[in-house]
């Protein structure tokens, strides 16, 4: 496959909106590690091959292992990842398949146990984007390095 274009040159102001974005969520007290499983686990659900090997290899850098890394599209099958961890991922399958799950409230009740009321904000807004991401990805062909 080959881009389609770049997005970035094509339309830096909208770029530029998600780039801020994301620099709000860089400010969030959510973990470093769980953005980037967060990150991970949706753009696995999206087939974003570009995502994948960019929040690997980001997640890398915040010190997560690779065992964890690679049971990440099989969290729920292993003992590697802590409850407010498995609540975080089970809300990114949520949201991202959002038009099969419709958030469900079961969903959510075990979530906020897990998360302040501005966490719960910053996770969803941290899903939302790396979605939006993942599809522009997607849409334009942007391949991994």
């Amino acid at each position: 496959m080959e881009q389609r274009l770049n997005f970035y040159s094509s339309a830096p102001e909208a770029i530029e909106s998600m780039v801020n974005l994301e620099k709000y969520i860089r400010t969030s007290t959510l973990p470093k590690s769980l953005m980037e499983l967060v990150r991970l686990r949706a753009s696995q659900i999206n087939g974003c091959a570009y995502c994948v090997d960019l929040h690997t290899s980001d997640a890398r850098k915040t010190g997560e292992d690779e065992r964890r890394l690679a049971a990440v599209v099989v969290w729920r099958e292993t003992p590697f990842f802590s409850e407010r961890e498995r609540a975080a991922l089970e809300w990114t399958e949520s949201l991202t398949l959002i038009a099969q799950t419709h958030a469900p409230d079961e969903i959510w009740e075990q979530l906020k146990v897990h998360f302040t009321a501005k966490e719960l904000v910053d996770l969803t807004l941290l899903i939302g984007t790396i979605n939006t991401w993942n599809r522009i990805a997607i849409a334009f062909r942007k391949m991994p390095e």
